[in-house]
């Protein structure tokens, strides 16, 4: 694709050659001619002078480099992912039921499905226009499936949930599961909880490989339109996340969270359950949250505390063994001024 293609299509000004073909995308370090990178980090500044790449996404006109093109964005890295999208387009799968696949008759089924071999789809389910099922995937009763959803290969939802429009499940995300509810007996064993609730996953969510989303104990577990969820990542009976929220991989929700919308939580971060997150809290990896946090937050630690005070109590740990023995010095250069006085 020419440069002018995809500047007229992304409405991007162009700095240099127009008719320059690009076959490619690049990392700036890496990149080669006929390939396009861009710059958005100030660490990799020091790439523009010797990138190979024949064009460089840029902020600004100013930090080309003599004899580049460059294509001009106020956000370099998004329109990467764009000109990403646009020049590996993801194939979809041919459409049709295989010949393995078991359709109960009670399911209604809208126009140009994709079933692949060996899923099951069961009693009163609804699957709404260009829908595709790989293969090995189980829908349990009465689940309703939106359109033009991507469901790969091993992933199974459960009794009653209900998923969007446009959202892609990714291998093996189970999606209402029962919530880990038990009910201790007088004997200290333990009484499993009917989970009778379900799971709403709203439009354009994509939920990464190994997740599980558990379905409510009464009510509803909900996954907020938008909202992106990545690879082994735990979301406890009845929490709701809002919309366009990050989960990063191995988080982790106990029951009844409640996260706002453009929350990003990073990896491995994990709530204590029945708490708050507030709208546009980041939470750093690691974080251990056992408490509600306030909207607009940035925290980190265990229990998560503002960053600014994390790093600052970070920068002290370090310096921990040399201020003990510096107490200790302390101590018994005290200890022989008492016993002067004393004397």
């Amino acid at each position: 694709m020419k440069l002018k293609e995809i500047s007229a299509k992304l409405r991007c000004d162009v700095i240099g050659d127009p008719e320059i073909e690009i076959t490619g995308v690049a990392p700036i370090e890496s990149a080669q001619s006929g390939q396009i990178t861009f710059l958005s980090n100030k660490k990799y500044r020091r790439y523009l002078a010797t990138t190979n790449a024949s064009v460089i996404i840029l902020e600004k006109a100013d930090d080309l480099p003599e004899g580049k093109s460059a294509l001009i964005s106020s956000m370099p890295y998004f329109t990467f992912a764009e000109i990403m999208n646009l020049l590996h387009a993801t194939s979809k799968p041919e459409r049709g039921i295989h010949p393995s696949a078991i359709i109960s008759p009670s399911a209604v089924i809208g126009k140009d499905l994709s079933v692949g071999p060996l899923s099951v789809i069961g009693d009163n389910v609804t699957i709404g226009n260009n829908v595709s099922i790989l293969s090995h995937c189980v829908l349990y009763q009465d689940v309703q499936i939106g359109n033009d959803t991507l469901i790969h290969s091993h992933c199974v939802i459960r009794e009653g949930c209900q998923v969007g429009s446009r959202v892609v499940l990714q291998n093996s995300v189970i999606v209402g599961t029962d919530g880990f509810g038990f009910a201790k007996r007088h004997d200290n064993s333990w009484l499993k909880i009917s989970q009778t609730g379900t799971v709403v996953i709203e439009d354009d969510v994509e939920i990464g490989a190994g997740s599980a989303i558990d379905r409510a104990t009464i009510g509803t577990t909900v996954i907020g339109k938008g909202t992106k969820i990545d690879n082994l990542v735990q979301i406890g009976h009845g929490s709701i996340i809002g919309q366009n929220t990050l989960l990063c991989a191995q988080v982790g929700l106990a029951g009844s969270t409640r996260v706002g919308s453009e929350v990003i939580l990073s990896g491995q971060v994990g709530a204590a359950g029945h708490l708050e997150i507030g709208d546009r809290v980041i939470a750093t990896a690691q974080t251990g949250i056992p408490n509600s946090v306030e909207p607009g937050k940035v925290v980190s630690g265990y229990p998560a505390i503002d960053n600014r005070d994390w790093l600052k109590s970070s920068a002290i740990f370090a310096q921990l063994p040399k201020l003990q023995k510096e107490v200790r010095e302390l101590r018994e250069r005290l200890n022989r001024l008492e016993d002067l006085h004393k004397s």
